[in-house]
């Protein structure tokens, strides 16, 4: 048998973790597509419900640290994330920075919605048209924190859906079509489509050009201020959407 001698080396990118949620199909596959290769991501899982309901949101609390401390402990994190919009809402976003940092040494933090305000802060954007795969009472408490934060959702549509995995098969012609008949409705700067289970990456820079808006949705948003935070650009794989375009430095 033969020893060999080796050499350790250093990665000089800077890391991202993400906490998704055990019933998502789909923020892994568009944070593939988002981040540049220069970024590092790992990934754990938070145990969730296949229902949502605020009741079912708010038992993650219990679960989050520990999905945090799965995350490999030599590596030196700059960001993390937790990756629901809904869940950030009905748990705080400041409860979800602390419970980020009770399970993993990290720099700083990011959430959907933190990020949602960061994005229509950068786009001056204050009137959102919301669309929402979900029953009426998770959106609600969302909304509620959007507005106690300075962003307004006048007009809103949802599909009414509990179930996560009927949420991540809705088709991207259901998105467009309930997104166009949200752009006609007056007095908008832009519109969210909510969840990162939905699959939206591929409609946005259409819908843009189409409706004139910005489009924003839960993992572009997301992308953008965890990469915004490690001060790297997005990987440009939403074509030429307005928020990925936008020049920012780093958040230190």
């Amino acid at each position: 048998m033969a020893t060999f001698d080796y050499e350790m080396q250093t990665d000089p990118n800077p890391n991202i973790g993400l906490i998704v949620l055990q019933s998502d199909e789909r923020i892994e596959q568009d944070f593939r597509r988002l981040l540049p290769l220069s970024v590092n991501l790992y990934v754990s899982r938070v145990q969730s419900s296949p229902d949502v309901t605020p009741q079912t949101l708010q038992l993650m609390e219990a679960h989050i640290p520990e999905s945090a401390r799965l995350l490999p402990r030599p590596v030196s994190f700059d960001a993390v994330g937790y990756g629901c919009t809904s869940g950030t809402a009905q748990i705080g976003q400041g409860r979800i920075g602390e419970l980020l940092h009770q399970g993993v040494e990290t720099r700083t933090v990011s959430d959907p919605l933190t990020a949602l305000i960061a994005a229509c802060d950068a786009l001056g954007v204050r009137r959102l048209g919301f669309l929402s795969p979900y029953i009426a009472d998770v959106s609600s408490r969302l909304r509620q924190v959007l507005l106690g934060q300075g962003v307004a959702s006048p007009v809103f549509g949802t599909f009414a859906e509990a179930e996560e995995q009927r949420v991540a098969r809705i088709s991207g012609q259901s998105l467009v079509s309930a997104t166009r008949a949200l752009a006609q409705q007056d007095d908008i700067d832009a519109i969210f489509l909510s969840c990162t289970n939905l699959n939206t990456l591929d409609v946005i820079a259409p819908l843009e050009r189409e409706t004139g808006l910005p489009i924003l949705s839960s993992n572009l948003v997301l992308a953008w201020h965890l990469c915004r935070l490690v001060g790297k650009p997005m990987a440009g794989m939403v074509g030429d959407c307005r928020l990925a375009a936008l020049e920012i430095p780093r958040i230190d």
